[in-house]
């Protein structure tokens, strides 16, 4: 059983999800507040959590940012639709994903089972030891990196989308693929996620030798990391 945690402030749609999930065969639980949201989010037994932005007392991105330091656990975020501030902080603190409001039932079912597949695939390539590029070491099983010998501080997104690039290391590698084999589903219209948090690696990573980015832009194409 899959537990998820509902952390929303809309009473109305809170009941209107969470009696969908459950009748999909989850198990969920609800809290209206923020407080108690990162409070019942530390539990072993939550699986996920779909987080509301815009909630009082403790926001949304708040909420994130305490669950971030302690937990990995997925998060997909409910946003206004045509946020993309809130969208994109959601994103950096390392929301796994994030459905508009107002957002229908079987769409965000959807959304929670292919963050669900993501993880479970994570955790089967763990398998192998290390992936290994140039002064790059990602390892899968604890999802954690290293940059020239020293640990890389990656939110989940961003390690998910490294391992992609690694795995194609030299190749270059469309956004729609990226978008399939780090999110599950095909690039939208307009969707800049991909290309906030390739973004904000590039910085982590700096410049090679020569100056150059070790993860090039293909402008309309996608994005090649470069090997050693």
């Amino acid at each position: 059983m899959t537990n998820v945690l509902l952390i929303d402030d809309d009473i109305e749609l809170t009941n209107l999800l969470c009696e969908y999930l459950t009748e999909e065969g989850f198990v969920v639980e609800t809290t209206a507040d923020g407080r108690i949201g990162v409070a019942e989010a530390m539990s072993s037994s939550t699986d996920l959590i779909v987080l509301d932005i815009m909630m009082p007392r403790m926001n949304g991105i708040e909420v994130l940012r305490k669950i971030r330091q302690v937990s990995d656990v997925p998060v997909l975020m409910l946003t206004a639709r045509g946020d993309d501030i809130d969208r994109i902080s959601g994103l950096d603190l390392g929301a796994d994903d994030y459905v508009s409001k107002p957002c229908s039932p079987g769409e965000l079912a959807a959304r929670i089972r292919a963050i669900l597949r993501r993880s479970a695939r994570a955790e089967r390539e763990g398998s192998v030891e290390e992936l290994r590029t140039g002064p790059l070491v990602l390892y899968p099983s604890s999802r954690r990196a290293e940059w020239h010998g020293a640990q890389l501080e990656l939110t989940g997104t961003e390690f998910t989308l490294l391992e992609v690039l690694v795995r194609s290391a030299g190749q270059l590698v469309s956004k729609q693929e990226i978008s399939l084999r780090a999110f599950g589903r095909p690039l939208t219209a307009f969707d800049r996620r991909i290309d906030v948090h390739i973004s904000s690696i590039r910085q982590k990573l700096g410049t090679r030798a020569d100056g150059q980015p070790w993860i090039q832009a293909v402008r309309g194409r996608g994005y090649q990391l470069l090997e050693g």
